[in-house]
């Protein structure tokens, strides 16, 4: 990530679909309505990214909960939820997904520091706004571990950005983020409150108005729901998901690789992972043993002449242990059956119709090094594998990542150039000539970009969300 901070570059994005022309807001559009659907894209701060990852802590960092990589060093959160009040401009989203640090390694394997910020939420009410999370750190030096829901983390800057009378998509661009005080008590003392940290972008989708929460009606006796039972047999509907290792996507689409990925056959795109859908196959749960193949392909091409497609995967689980294979076809040399990671599955139970194994770390075989070249040896962490069967045919399969309208399912590398060049998205070609959606982006900027509290009006063609499954 570039080390200057435009500035004071603010950019707020209120999308609707109207029929016609741009008209005043009615009474219906002016209604509380629901967030569902969105991306938060943040680094945090790059430069502790810098000093975990360097030679002084000697660390790294890791993704939990689904969160991605975009660009050079931001994180992608997903699956905004929350509201918004287009006649005061009240908004909440809460974001999935985490992040954590851990550095400085001691003898005993543990580290002295220990970093962990999930579930981030921005609120912003009446022209100020706050960006929370879920904090756990070590406190430096003592190495007393706290954990804390949805600390205050980082003040908002939105000089000049009117928040009232938008529909959907809602987005902000590049928002300046300063630390809070409980923000630096949570990040462990390495920060003072008032440190600038990285800007943030997000985009969300809203539907609505927003639905008043609703009781469940109580069950006759207070009685719980029998739990569905499971046989063993065939199934007919499960998914497995993966997302191959997170620096392999990097390279690919970096500015080394200069590539990208493409999913045919079914194949769905979850920003950090890849979901390969309609499983068939056995599942015996009492002898805990399965057998599964999937649908979808996923292929990476780059410039240096990496043309590498995986497809027809399957998964096979027997005394607690997993192998996750695909056929390979690398080169124009095609390869069935290749066993590429092996992982842990000792936890693979059914409870009420659905079997589902969360992020398994992984491990690449043998065969699996050979089918990557020199980039890998074998035993290399790869990404998780997560693996859901649904051993009902009523059972729902867990739900993709949701990243909102307008993600394009191979991130891009950072945009180079002027800051000016970062101010308002642009449309891919899938997103151009279309005329289904009309968008009005009020762009405010500082020295540099625009004249002091100038407002430019862009009027922007953009097309439908494209599939998730589209090559």
């Amino acid at each position: 990530m570039p080390s200057f901070r435009p500035a004071r570059l603010l950019a707020v994005a209120l999308l609707a679909v109207l029929p016609g022309a741009l008209l005043p807001a009615t009474a219906a559009q002016a209604a509380s309505r629901t967030v569902q659907g969105g991306r938060l894209d943040w680094g945090i701060k790059s430069s502790f990214q810098s000093y975990v990852t360097g030679p002084i802590a000697q660390g790294s960092w890791g993704l939990t909960g689904g969160a991605a990589t975009v660009g050079g060093s931001q994180f992608r959160f997903h699956s905004a939820t929350g509201s918004y009040d287009p006649a005061s401009g009240a908004f909440r989203a809460g974001f999935s997904g985490g992040v954590r640090f851990t550095g400085h390694k001691k003898s005993d394997g543990s580290y002295e520091l220990d970093l962990t910020i999930s579930r981030p939420t921005v609120r912003i009410q009446g022209g100020s706004g706050t960006l929370y999370a879920d904090v756990t750190s070590k406190e430096r030096g003592s190495g007393r571990v706290t954990t804390a829901a949805q600390v205050p983390l980082a003040t908002l800057g939105l000089s000049g950005i009117d928040m009232r009378g938008g529909t959907t998509p809602v987005a902000l661009t590049n928002i300046p983020a300063t630390l809070t005080a409980q923000g630096a008590k949570s990040f462990a003392g390495y920060y003072t409150a008032g440190t600038p940290l990285d800007p943030l972008s997000l985009s969300v989708d809203t539907t609505g108005p927003a639905a008043k929460p609703s009781k469940s009606p109580a069950k006759p006796g207070g009685s719980a729901e029998p739990e569905k039972k499971s046989t063993a047999g065939r199934f007919e509907d499960a998914a497995v998901d993966w997302g191959v290792r997170r620096t392999f996507r990097e390279y690919v689409t970096g500015s080394i690789g200069q590539g990208k990925w493409t999913l045919a056959d079914g194949a769905e795109d979850g920003g950090a992972l890849f979901r390969f859908p309609k499983g068939k196959g056995t599942y015996d749960p009492e002898g805990k043993t399965l057998a599964a193949t999937f649908a979808g392909s996923v292929r990476f091409t780059a410039h240096d002449g990496l043309d590498l497609k995986l497809s027809r995967f399957a998964v096979a689980l027997k005394s607690g242990r997993g192998t996750l294979s695909a056929d390979v076809l690398s080169d124009g040399k095609a390869t069935k059956s290749v066993p590429l990671v092996a992982f842990a599955a000792k936890d693979f139970v059914p409870k009420n119709g659905l079997a589902v194994l969360s992020e398994a770390p992984a491990t690449l075989t043998v065969d699996g090094a050979k089918v990557f070249g020199s980039l890998y040896k074998a035993g290399t962490a790869m990404d998780p594998v997560s693996l859901a069967v649904a051993t009902d045919a009523k059972a729902a399969l867990p739900a993709l990542p949701d990243l909102g309208s307008g993600a394009s399912a191979s991130p891009s590398p950072e945009p180079t150039g002027s800051p000016a060049a970062k101010a308002a998205p642009v449309p891919t070609a899938a997103e151009k000539d279309d005329g289904s959606r009309t968008g009005l982006y009020l762009t405010l900027g500082g020295a540099g970009l625009l004249a002091a509290a100038a407002v430019t009006v862009l009027l922007l063609v953009r097309r439908n969300r494209p599939s998730l499954d589209a090559s």
